[in-house]
Order: structure tokens, then sequence, then C-alpha cells
């Protein structure tokens, strides 16, 4: 997506205060169509304050909020939203529990349209086969499971074709897999209807592999804009406050560290080599075969990244190496005082255990069920070059170390 485009919303110089609280202060930031922009920063900084804004359920006490371009304001928001161009996917889903699937998610189309009741129909059960919704219709919510409301929340924000769709904290309580399982869905679906999407979310670093854009709120402003890669990179105070408290998410997930941890540490074990001194790098890659519609099937994946994450850090960060998960199925390894035939000898040992079960108190990466194969890739890495350039020479070189095929029992 060019960047040199109109912004789809732009704010210019936007305040906002709630008495002598000053929320917002003279706040800049552009979201482009077609994107997963995600806001992320502190409980309490003024996320979905901002969100609002977006939404019009608030107004700015400065500034201008722009649309493809053009002001919005006051009663010229409201044309915005009468021509259904923005939803609103609630924490906590919002669902109404005295009423069936397809009421709620018929619920905007009553309220804000003059559709019949058999276009409304047509229309729902439509919406409902699209998100794997089907024979749900006369259910509550209360008879469905906590991946199946939040698809029902979906539903029904993507009932009347918005342009964008807000989601203010998506994941806020659920446990790693739900989290990663709930954001999935979010970019299956963002990808199949092409909705912008804006998140605001603390969930770091998860959040970083459906997102395009990243805006930072801090202090009340927008310190950064960008992608998530470089954003590891940003040097400000906001990254040393905010994603340094919440970057143990990383550690939760799979015991490895975060991008950025990874990247600062590589950095100085760079600082310490000689001009000839040469280190190696291991790529892992899961490649599975598993339904990505499929909310029991992506709960597994996930579950099974977390424990190679697990196996990964037992093996090679116990030899003094570093590790973290460079993309949503991949994971690097660098080892600064290991070469490539070394390195190969542990590789074997991972390998073994691998297939042997995986982890001491006798979880094993095979529990996964389904059918997935384990790649890696060894490369050798100089001083001199960037550890993107190693990255794609051990991408490169991968080949298969392993392969599971076991019925995993989701229907």
């Amino acid at each position: 997506m060019s960047q040199t485009q109109t912004p789809l919303i732009e704010f210019i110089n936007v305040s906002k205060s709630f008495g002598a609280k000053k929320v917002l202060e003279r706040m800049n930031l552009q979201i482009y169509e077609g994107e997963v922009t995600t806001i992320i920063g502190l409980s309490g900084g003024g996320k979905s304050v901002l969100l609002k804004h977006i939404i019009g359920l608030l107004e700015p006490d400065e500034g201008t909020i722009l649309f493809r371009g053009r002001p919005v304001t006051g009663t010229g928001r409201q044309g915005v939203f009468a021509q259904g161009e923005i939803n609103y996917m609630f924490q906590g889903n919002a669902l109404f529990d005295s009423m069936t699937v397809f009421d709620n998610v018929a619920l905007p189309l009553n309220e804000t349209t003059n559709l019949s009741k058999r276009e409304i129909a047509e229309k729902v059960m439509t919406r409902l086969r699209e998100t794997e919704l089907a024979d749900t219709e006369y259910k509550f919510p209360a008879e469905l499971s906590g991946g199946m409301q939040k698809r029902v929340a979906l539903a029904r924000a993507l009932i009347t074709d918005p342009k964008i769709v807000l989601f203010d904290e998506p994941t806020s309580g659920q446990d790693p897999v739900r989290k990663n399982a709930i954001l999935g869905m979010i970019a299956q679906y963002q990808r199949k209807f092409g909705f912008t999407a804006i998140l605001v979310s603390h969930e770091i670093p998860d959040v970083y592999f459906i997102s395009n854009r990243i805006l930072a709120l801090y202090d009340k402003q927008i310190v950064f804009q960008g992608a998530p890669d470089d954003l590891e990179n940003f040097d400000h105070p906001f990254t040393r406050e905010v994603i340094h408290s919440i970057e143990g998410l990383q550690a939760e997930l799979t015991g490895l560290h975060s991008r950025r941890r990874f990247k600062l540490l590589y950095h100085n074990e760079l600082k310490k080599f000689s001009p000839g001194k040469a280190y190696t790098i291991v790529l892992f890659s899961l490649n599975y075969s598993a339904n990505e519609s499929n909310e029991g099937e992506r709960n597994l994946v996930e579950d099974a990244m977390q424990k190679m994450g697990r196996l990964i850090n037992k093996h090679f960060d116990s030899v003094g190496g570093f590790s973290t998960r460079y993309r949503a199925s991949q994971f690097i390894t660098v080892l600064p005082d290991a070469d490539m035939g070394e390195t190969s000898d542990i590789l074997k040992l991972f390998v073994a255990d691998l297939e042997d079960g995986g982890e001491p108190d006798g979880e094993k990466l095979t529990d996964f069920g389904g059918e997935f194969s384990v790649m890696a890739g060894l490369a050798e890495g100089h001083p001199s070059l960037s550890i993107e350039e190693v990255v794609q020479s051990a991408q490169e070189r991968q080949a298969e170390i392993a392969r599971m095929s076991l019925s995993s029992g989701v229907s």
C-alpha cells in the first residue's frame, strides 16, 4: 500500500480534554485504506478515546479529522455513518443474551435500514455462512463457544458491508492460544471481505503478526506511525516504558525473546566479533495442513508453535544461543559461538527430542494432531551482513527435518 496516497482517516492537531484532564494533545495520525492498523499504548492512555473520535462518538475540542481528505465533524460525520462506512466490534462482544444469533446479527439492519424481512433474512444467512456460523441462527450466545461468539460479533459488525471495522481490545482477558486464534480470525476475514481494520490493543507482540501499520500512543500524542519492524528500532521513551513493560507476552507464548530484545542481543553480540569471526543461525518453520477457518484447528496450531518455541529454547539457548518468533510460523536462533558443524550436531539432538516427545513434563509436540512438518535451514553469518541477509540464506537452505501425520480429532 503506497503511503503517498490520501489517507482514509487523518487527524490534524486533534486535542481532547475531560474537565481539567487532557487526554489527547495536538495529535496527528494517518490510517490507510485496506490495511490492518493497530493502536498500541498503556492502559488508560487514551486509546479508547481515540477510537471514539474515529467512529464519531466524541468530537475534538480542537483540530480536524479528515475522511478521504474531507473534514468530518458534527453533522458531516453522521453522513459517513449513514452510508454504513464504519462499524464497531465491541470489547467483550456485547451480544444480547436474550436474542438468537440471527437476531443479534440482524439488529443493525433492523435499526438502520428499510430492507424487507426477506431481504434481511437473506443477508443475515449469507453472512453467517461466510463466517462459518451456518446452523447456529436459532442458538443463543450462551450456547456457543467463546470463539464462535467472537465470530457472531464480527458477523454483526460486517452485516452492513462497512468499509471500516474498529476493534476495541478484541483479545482482552483471553489466554495466549485464544488471543492468537482471535487475531487470526480478524486477519482472515479482513483479507476475505477487504475492509480496513483498526484495532486498539496492548497485546504486544501478538498483534504484530497481523498488522500492516502500528500507531504508538504515548503521553497524549501519536509518537510513532509505521510498520511493526520499524517500531523495533524506534529510539524513544515509548519503547522503554510501554513495549518493555509488556513484551513479556513473548516469553508467555514461547519462552523466547521478543523481537526487539532479540535484535538488541544480536547487535550487541556483533560488537564483540573480530572482523573474521563467523556465527550460525537456524531458521525453523512449522508447515501445517490445518484449516485456517476452523477455530479448533487454529488453536491446535498455535499450541504447537508454543511447544516448538519451548523446545528450541531448551536445546539452543542452553548452549549460548538466543531465539525469537520471526513470523507467525517461523523462529530464528542465533548461535554466536558455534560453527555450522557444531550447530548441525545440536540440531540432530533437537530432532531426536522432537520425535521422542519434546518436553520434560511429558507434553508432546505430537499432541498437536493434524499433519505438519518441521523445516530447518542453517546459514553462516558475518558482522558485515545484516540479519535479514543471513535469514534469507537460511531460508534458501531449508529442508524438512521432521514430519508428523496424526488424527487431530477436530471436526
